[in-house]
């Protein structure tokens, strides 16, 4: 614990010397432009999974989309939750077909965005593996998180319908107090919380234990939280978005705020690589005043 607020502070310098922000407007544009693409991939997914077709009905859509945008600001997502059910509820299965490729390798620049801001973070410049197994990596990342939204999605509406039937015939349980929404945010939680043990896990180069990721992913989470909420608070009494940009207001809004979230992930890669350089100096300097 000791060494976490120095931790802090070092990863503030290393954030603003290495270029955090540009590293974070990288990743913030790059996941919005994969974000129309891998929400077309969650839908493929879904159909495949279902085994009729790659049509989705509006509620099913419904649920997926709030997996995918659940942990946003309702005044940032709506917006853009509009654009996407618009995009994939006229996308044709022959569409998505055709395009399967090139969707996909839109939808996986956002991983690979990410996978470069992280090794930076971490000091892993020079990432030994070729360059089609990178972007195998970060295509598998979008087509393995389209089968966990999905996934989570189906589970957002079956458990609940499951929790709802076992309180009615065994109301002893008390198992009403567990609605629909609430366990929607949950699972929204753990998928948010896994995708971030996957981009510090597996997406560099040089594979970490989970005692040296878990602190940035902890730290993240908080800073996300604290940040979601101030830029709602902001975007409700202080924002000028539609007087500037009219039409194109929520749009500006979801970039600006996937800005801070980037930004807040290249700082929890930045702290936990900070967290393992100081803890490596004191262990070395103890075993200098050992000998």
């Amino acid at each position: 614990m000791e060494l976490f607020w120095p931790a802090f502070k070092t990863a503030l310098s290393r954030f603003s010397r290495k270029g955090g922000l540009v590293f974070s407007s990288h990743v913030a544009l790059s996941m919005m432009l994969a974000l129309f693409p891998f929400c077309i991939v969650v839908l493929s997914v879904a159909g495949v999974i279902s085994q009729v077709g790659l049509q989705t009905t509006g509620a099913e859509l419904g649920d997926l989309l709030d997996v995918v945008f659940g942990s946003w600001p309702e005044a940032i997502a709506k917006p853009i939750e509009n654009e996407v059910r618009a995009v994939l509820e006229t996308s044709g299965s022959g569409t998505i077909t055709l395009g399967a490729l090139l969707t996909l390798v839109f939808a996986s620049n956002g991983f690979d965005a990410v996978r470069l801001a992280i090794s930076a973070a971490y000091h892993d410049r020079d990432d030994p593996r070729p360059a089609w197994k990178l972007r195998l990596l970060a295509m598998s990342f979008a087509v393995l998180g389209a089968i966990l939204v999905t996934v989570a999605g189906v589970f957002s509406v079956v458990v609940p319908i499951y929790v709802r039937y076992v309180a009615d015939i065994a109301p002893v349980l008390h198992l009403e107090v567990i609605s629909g929404e609430v366990f929607g945010t949950a699972i929204t939680g753990l998928v948010m919380i896994f995708a971030l043990f996957a981009c510090h896990k597996w997406l560099p180069g040089v594979k970490r234990p989970v005692r040296a990721i878990l602190p940035g992913i902890i730290l993240t989470l908080i800073l996300w939280s604290v940040c979601a909420k101030g830029f709602e608070y902001y975007i409700g009494n202080f924002s000028t978005y539609s007087v500037t940009y009219a039409g194109l207001a929520g749009v500006m809004s979801a970039l600006v705020f996937m800005y801070l979230m980037a930004a807040v992930f290249v700082l929890g890669a930045e702290f936990n690589a900070s967290l393992g350089e100081l803890a490596r100096t004191k262990r070395q300097t103890s075993e200098q005043g050992l000998e």
